[in-house]
């Protein structure tokens, strides 16, 4: 169990991001960006002092201008982002865009544009969903060869900042039929491209999504990343470790969820003494610590397993998402029903990590698919 004791050089690292984070880019700021309506909704200044501090580069190798300090060091960064709701590219840029990149790209293409990736001049979405739930295997949108190009149709639905990107790494069939892994091909594709338009969707984070339609649009063959039909042996270890990470947010976000309603049952007073002295609630708040506590050790198994430790990764994630999905309903609607009245107020904090969860359970799977996963894998 050693992977789950952080060492010193993650404990540090966690310390300087949360403060950070805490003293730049507090629930207020996300407030604020809400509040006004900025689009993309994510402070750019807050995203270059991010890239300054290696936060983009940090699962990238120093050839690209990154860390190389693995997932351990970048889920605890998500931990912490969790915390104060920080909205920025760094999931779909970093996590689910450049990880792909780096698995899948050739090195031109990871020359070209890891880099820029790195220092946050270029950010990236991975258009993948066709559907109103997450089945990457089911994709209908299809590439079809023309001379030495080939042409794009089709509509990606819930692209995770998708109004922020520069770049879509788009999943196309290139053959087979919705439901084979085989025949999956993914390309690269700038924003600009003719035949390419997206639309802002609003959903109840307030973050940044897009449904994007690809109408002929022509790319070539140095636009395909990795292998052509062959694309799902990339992609499938990308997602899960983009599960993992995302896990980690949820993470962050359960823990200031539960640290909060704690303090407040600790100072509100009804009938003249505390709340928090009242059993019935100080019997739903041990369970909820309960649970957290294992969440964090499923987290950590993750993370630890995608730098090398022992475990299945396949099965680890979907551990994690189906796991964090769970227990970012059950923390959040206790934080809301803990708080009373004022729980059900924008006023409160507390509303919007609640709007965040039900976001961020829906991303890359919710609790129903990856159960179904987690005992495919293991034979049931």
């Amino acid at each position: 169990m050693k992977h789950l004791v952080p060492s010193d050089e993650h404990i540090m690292l966690q310390d300087s991001a949360r403060q950070f984070l805490q003293a730049n880019c507090p629930v207020s700021a996300f407030r604020h960006l809400r509040d006004n309506s900025v689009s993309p909704c994510y402070s750019r200044q807050h995203w270059k002092q991010i890239c300054d501090l290696g936060w983009s580069g940090i699962i990238l190798p120093e050839e690209y201008g990154g860390l190389d300090f693995g997932y351990v060091g970048l889920g605890a960064i998500m931990k912490e982002s969790g915390r104060t709701l920080l909205a920025s590219p760094l999931f779909a840029s970093v996590c689910l865009g450049a990880q792909y990149l780096l698995r899948a790209g050739s090195d031109t293409q990871k020359r070209d544009i890891l880099p820029s990736v790195v220092c946050g001049d270029t950010c990236l979405a991975l258009a993948i969903e066709e559907g109103p739930h997450h089945d990457p295997l089911a994709t209908l949108f299809t590439a079809q060869p023309d001379g030495g190009n080939f042409v794009l149709n089709g509509t990606k639905t819930f692209v995770v900042d998708g109004q922020c990107a520069n770049y879509f790494l788009v999943v196309a069939r290139t053959s087979g039929k919705p439901g084979d892994a085989k025949g999956l091909s993914v390309f690269l594709v700038d924003i600009d491209r003719k035949g390419v338009e997206r639309k802002q969707l609003h959903l109840l984070d307030a973050r940044d999504y897009s449904s994007v339609d690809f109408d002929n649009v022509i790319v070539g063959e140095d636009d395909l990343v990795g292998s052509m039909n062959d694309a799902w042996r990339y992609l499938e270890p990308t997602l899960d470790a983009a599960r993992i990470l995302l896990a980690a947010e949820m993470l962050g976000g359960i823990c200031e969820c539960f640290e909060r309603t704690v303090e407040y049952l600790r100072d509100r007073e009804q009938f003249g003494v505390k709340i928090g002295s009242f059993q019935a609630l100080r019997h739903r708040a041990a369970h909820l610590f309960a649970e957290i506590e294992l969440c964090k050790a499923v987290v950590d198994t993750g993370l630890a397993a995608l730098d090398g430790a022992p475990g299945s990764i396949s099965v680890l994630a979907s551990l994690a998402k189906a796991r964090l999905n769970d227990i970012a309903l059950l923390a959040t609607n206790e934080a809301v029903q803990m708080h009373g009245g004022i729980g059900v107020t924008d006023e409160l904090d507390i509303g919007l990590f609640l709007k965040r969860a039900r976001v961020a359970i829906q991303i890359l799977g919710d609790s129903s698919y990856h159960r179904d996963r987690f005992g495919r894998l293991n034979g049931y």
